[in-house]
Order: C-alpha cells, then structure tokens, then sequence
C-alpha cells in the first residue's frame, strides 16, 4: 500500500488528537526505557542531511543523530527486504535463519528467540504498524496495528512499549519527476559512480529522495505523539533502512551502496548527545541492544553485540577497538537465473576500513538474474533480481553504447569468484584488483579471515550445505519484460 499527501496530514494532526486526550496527561512509564524502532524500506547511506547530502531533507532523522549518536559505519546483514529484517528480529546471521535467509520465505518460527517476543514476555507492550518482517509468510514482531494511534489507544497505562514503526517508502514505484515537482536541485543529488550521469537517472534518484522525505515526515509525527505524552525522555529511539537504494548494483549487492545504512539512535535519559561513531556495527546488533536497554537477558545464540556500551559511554570515532570489520551476505534474491536454475546468487563479504573482500560462490550465474528473459526460471523475468526502474532501463537502452558498456557491465554483467576494493583508491568499488599479482597476498589474508569467520558462525554456504537456500520455496513475484 502507498501512502500519500492524506497520510501526511494525518500524521500531522496525530499529536493534536493525543494532546486532547486523557491519557497524553499519563505518567511517563516507570524506569524501564520505551524502544521504538522506525525502517525505511529500500533506503541506503549516505543519504541524510547528517551525512552532508546536499539535497535530501532529513530534520527528524538529522534531531536523532543531533540528540544522541550518528553510526556511519552501519550494515545489514544481507541486502534484501526478508532476511535483513529477520536477521534485526532474531539478531542473527541472516545466513542462520533457514528459510528466512531468502526474500519472499516463511518465517522459521521457532528457530531462534525473537527480540519482540522476549521483551512481550518481561512486560512490554509490543506492536508494529506496517511494514515489520517479509515480505513472506508469519508474523514476528508482536501484534499488528492499523496506525501509529491505535498502538497507543491500545497501550495499558504505565507500561513501557516497544513499537515497530516499518515506513513503505522508499521502495518503488516513484511517482516520476516527483523530487523535481518538489524543487529538488538535480544537479546536485547524489550519484554513485556506476550510475549514468543523465537527466534521467538525476531525476530518478530526485524521486527516491522525495520519498525519503516522506519516511522522515511520518518519523516526526511519531516522535511528536511519544513527546506529547511526555515519553521521549525516557524512550530508545533508533532509526535506520532495511538495505540499500533501489537502484542497479545497490539493493540486492554487496557494495557499500547496498549494505551500507543509516542509522541514528538516542535515548535522552542515558545517551550523551552529538557524537559521532565510526566503529563497524551490524543491524543484528540492534535485539541485543534493546535486551540490555530492558533489562532482559540476551539469548547466547545471539551473533549480534550490545550497542549500549557505545551509546552510554562519551566516546567519539572508534570507540571499541575490536569493531573494525563486518561480515555481510546473501542468498536469494528472487529466482532470476535462467531455464530450470531455481538459485540465486550467493556472495558473502569482509568490509574493513581499508578495504572489501567479495567471495561470489557461482560465478557462472547472473548476479543481476539473467538479461535473457525468454529464458528466465520466471518466463519474462527480466534482470529479475533488480527493480524495475528508469536508471535500469537508461542502462538496458544504452548498453551497446561503448561510453556506457562499463556502466552497464558493473552493475548486470557476471562477475568473477573473487573481487577486492582498495577502498583509499577506489571509494566507488568499482576497480576489482583481485586478479592483480601485487595483491595476492593481502587477498589471501582477507579470503583466510572470511572463511574462519563463516566456519566459527556455522555458514550452511561455507560449511558444504548451501544448496538449501537455492530449494527453498519462493512465494513471489520477479521483475518483468517489457520494463515499466
């Protein structure tokens, strides 16, 4: 479901309608801190204002970087709606979630302890509205609200919430020429170096940002409810994006353009504000944090790590010496390869402040799915594990153009086993040295460091069982020819 200039104005006068009612005039709960968690869906770093993006207007996001901490180093699990969510619910390794490792899955219930039910059990009030897991099939994350007012009106009085708060936005489609109707300066939106630098596709990400915006709006209406009755003091706010942009080689991708989020957190009562974190966390970090904020024990089965220590302490940069690294992944996609190939395109990555190791585990398949839609799994589906979009479709147009050929390659053509970015070099990602004879033993390094870090987190992929996740059940659907 979209949501547009309707749902804008009643998320306005929302904090109108609890500041008339009785119970905005509650008590603030007792000493247990509330914990709302708000994820935008499909949006990716750097684009905030606290990041220094030039045109993308975030003053909600930009209050809670203000009022607490700014990460810029934080990752997902995997770049793809399910699992990254499954992995922030359970704080696992998406690669630990079985069916849950593949977008369009059913939720493995039972398999690992879950945050929300957990912090349901110790006595919180928890819900979601809108987007929580999936999409797939289960319902993690507590009971499901029609609005952010009916979780409210349902909250008994005086006890502490913990409230999922999923935006749709901004994931396709795009109103067109929606950020330039807005008075977005095209010019100066922000381009990764993959991207063609056109009018199209400045328009484009202008569209992606408009929704960015939106998230950012419904954010403050929701932080203007908890201020209104007198609960933002003593409540754990944590804002981030499920993955990267929906754009060619970001979501679905291993680049820092996929995985690579933002993420902002304060918490009045306990978090020094205005600083600044550049330690490497992980979203899997996020269940542990709110265990510890509440008091509750956190399961030993947990891979993610408390972020409390970072949050509570006064420390600015590198905070933690031993975050110096993250392991990502993924698995499937969607099912885009070609003929009777029901896999997707397993990659697993090591990103350090130097540089990025990719082990791509079939690279005979497509990483984008196959541009050969007569001869796709999916009949018709075209370059299926990359949204539908006017950049994709700029690329398709122009690939036989020898000044775009390499812009078209990067993101859609194969890619080898192995590719390594010297990040000081090479900030875009865009120059594979893995071949190159004066790096062979730094990527011996990196490749060692990955393996040792998979085998210690029981990697079905590296422990020789991976083709599970090519068998799994797909419930969805897949970008289709013609493009749209």
């Amino acid at each position: 479901m979209r949501y547009g200039p309707i749902h804008a104005v009643l998320f306005a006068v929302l904090p109108l309608l609890f500041m008339a009612s009785p119970t905005a005039a509650a008590e603030p709960s007792a000493e247990r801190a509330n914990i709302i968690f708000a994820i935008a869906d499909d949006w990716g770093w750097p684009h905030a204002g606290a990041y220094g993006d030039a045109v993308v207007e975030t003053p909600n996001f930009d209050r809670i970087a203000r009022d607490g901490v700014l990460f810029t180093n934080a990752y997902v699990s995997s770049p793809s709606c399910t699992p990254s969510r499954g992995a922030i619910i359970t704080g696992q390794d998406f690669w630990r979630l079985g069916t849950g490792a593949n977008l369009h899955s059913h939720w493995p219930a039972g398999r690992y302890p879950e945050y929300p039910d957990l912090l349901r059990k110790a006595g919180y009030f928890v819900g979601s509205y809108r987007k929580c897991w999936g999409p797939g099939e289960g319902q993690p994350g507590g009971s499901r609200f029609g609005s952010v007012e009916k979780f409210f009106a349902a909250r008994p009085e005086g006890t502490p919430f913990c409230f999922w708060f999923g935006a749709s936005d901004p994931h396709r489609g795009y109103e067109a020429g929606s950020g330039k109707r807005r008075g977005m300066d095209l010019e100066k939106v922000h381009l990764f170096k993959h991207f063609p630098d056109t009018p199209t596709v400045r328009s484009d990400v202008a569209d992606y940002y408009f929704e960015v915006e939106r998230f950012d709006r419904e954010l403050g209406a929701l932080l203007a409810i908890v201020e209104a009755q007198g609960e933002l003091e003593n409540t754990l706010v944590v804002v981030t994006g499920d993955h990267g942009m929906p754009f060619p080689r970001c979501k679905g991708n291993l680049y820092d353009c996929g995985v690579h989020v933002p993420l902002a957190i304060c918490w009045p009562k306990r978090v020094p504000p205005g600083r600044t974190v550049t330690d490497f966390v992980l979203l899997t970090d996020i269940a542990p944090t709110f265990l510890q904020v509440a008091d509750v024990a956190i399961p030993e089965q947990m891979t993610g790590r408390s972020l409390l220590p970072l949050l509570t302490g006064s420390g600015t940069g590198r905070v933690e010496a031993d975050r110096d690294h993250v392991v990502v992944g993924r698995e499937r996609h969607v099912p885009a390869q070609e003929l009777d190939n029901p896999g997707g395109y397993p990659m697993r990555a090591l990103r350090t402040d130097d540089y990025l190791y990719i082990r791509n585990f079939e690279p005979d398949r497509w990483p984008a799915g196959t541009p050969e839609y007569k001869k796709a799994y999916y009949k018709k589906s075209w370059l299926g594990d990359c949204d539908n979009s006017p950049t994709k479709t700029y690329l398709w147009n122009h690939r036989e153009d020898p000044a775009m050929r390499e812009k078209y390659d990067l993101s859609f053509a194969k890619r080898p086993a192995e590719e390594l970015y010297i990040l000081a070099d090479d900030p875009g990602e865009l120059r594979n040295v893995a071949g190159e004879a004066e790096y062979a033993k730094l990527k011996q390094q990196l490749s060692e460091k990955l393996t040792a870090h998979l085998i210690g987190a029981r990697d079905p992929r590296i422990l020789g069982s991976g083709e599970q996740f090519d068998q799994f059940p797909y419930l969805g659907g897949s970008p289709t020819w013609p493009p749209r």
